[in-house]
């Protein structure tokens, strides 16, 4: 005997129509810092545009572990996600660096902000078809918000010491084509989602979070453009690394290549 299909509870049809509230306020607050970013480098105000990156960047972090830690995730929450990060580190950092460097160059000095749009439109795009299938140890292309912290990250220190950006727009140009090339690049990051923070860890590891807030709070805009330098730069003096030890272990270069 066939069993008729259930009938959905009234509560089950709300949940289906509404949406979370609580990592869609997060994401929320990310759009909001990101858009502030863009008004107050239209404003000139390149102490607090960088900033506001930064805290996205945090904002970013928090929605989705905390979907995850409370059961909310969906794919609506996913979707806005993406087009939040979109416009706090694919839009925002390049009109940041527009503002501040390049546009006295004119013609070149936008589409070298437009490169960087655009490449984080497609990372972020090859990412969300990625999900599921990729390994979870890496990233493919340095991801946006390193990106973002990167491009930001150069104009805040500069901008700290007095550096007027018109005069170092070729070195500014430089920095923005290569993050958007670098997030569509097939080079390999690691994501450290494979690191452990409930398990046991040694004194010394421990000791090293205080030190690292010092750091931080001694000058958080060279320490924060360091860090995501180093790490930009760690996928290409990796892979050059790789291709370097297989070429020394298969000097007949049969061995097959990949990243």
């Amino acid at each position: 005997m066939e069993h008729p299909e259930e009938t959905p509870t009234i509560e089950e049809k709300r949940r289906r129509r509404g949406i979370y509230i609580l990592p869609s306020l997060f994401t929320t607050a990310n759009l909001f810092a990101g858009f502030y970013a863009i008004v107050q480098a239209m404003n000139g105000s390149f102490e607090y545009a960088p900033l506001a990156i930064f805290i996205a960047m945090i904002l970013d972090a928090l929605d989705g572990r905390i979907a995850r830690l409370t059961h909310t995730e969906s794919d609506f929450g996913a979707q806005y996600d993406s087009l939040v990060d979109m416009v706090s580190f694919g839009l925002a950092p390049s009109l940041i660096m527009y503002e501040w460097a390049l546009s006295g160059m004119g013609k070149l000095g936008w589409l070298a902000a437009f490169i960087y749009t655009a490449g984080a439109g497609l990372r972020l795009a090859r990412f969300n078809t990625q999900v599921g299938v990729a390994d979870k140890r890496y990233f493919r292309g340095l991801p946006s918000p390193a990106a973002a912290a990167l491009v930001v990250g150069f104009v805040w220190v500069l901008f700290a010491f007095g550096v007027p950006g018109r005069d170092i727009s070729i070195t500014a140009l430089v920095v923005t084509v290569a993050a958007g090339v670098l997030m569509v690049s097939n080079i390999r990051y690691r994501s450290f989602k494979d690191i452990d923070l409930r398990g046991r860890v040694s004194f010394m590891t421990i000791l090293a979070v205080p030190l690292t807030f010092v750091l931080l709070f001694q000058d958080p805009p060279q320490v924060l453009f360091l860090v995501f330098l180093i790490y930009a730069l760690s996928g290409p003096v990796a892979l050059l690394f790789r291709r370097t030890h297989r070429t020394e272990d298969d000097p007949s270069g049969k061995h097959p290549r990949g990243l």
